[in-house]
């Protein structure tokens, strides 16, 4: 059983210091490359709830080497407590 993709999303931010929508992706890939919502509008769409909701926070802004929009995340205390409080422990040894 998988984690919900958003919730995979806050738990892959909790391993890393920061993220773009790509570097998520790609991690996600092996797991949710399979799902029809695996795009990349869907997972700005998680990033983006996500730090509405105080859970990750934008980070840096700027543009890629082809010229697209690159969107750097990194995870908030409360993100954070969030993981520890509601991801199993198994899914969070990453």
């Amino acid at each position: 059983m998988l984690l919900p993709a958003r919730m995979a999303v806050l738990n892959y931010l909790s391993t890393v210091k920061n993220a773009d929508i790509n570097e998520i992706m790609e991690a996600m890939k092996p797991q949710y490359g399979h799902e029809k919502q695996f795009t990349k509008d869907m997972y700005l769409d998680h990033t983006m709830s996500l730090e509405a909701n105080g859970m990750c926070t934008l980070v840096s802004h700027e543009l890629d080497v082809n010229g697209d929009l690159s969107l750097r995340f990194a995870i908030t205390d409360d993100g954070r407590t969030t993981v520890e409080k509601y991801v199993p422990a198994k899914y969070r040894s990453r």
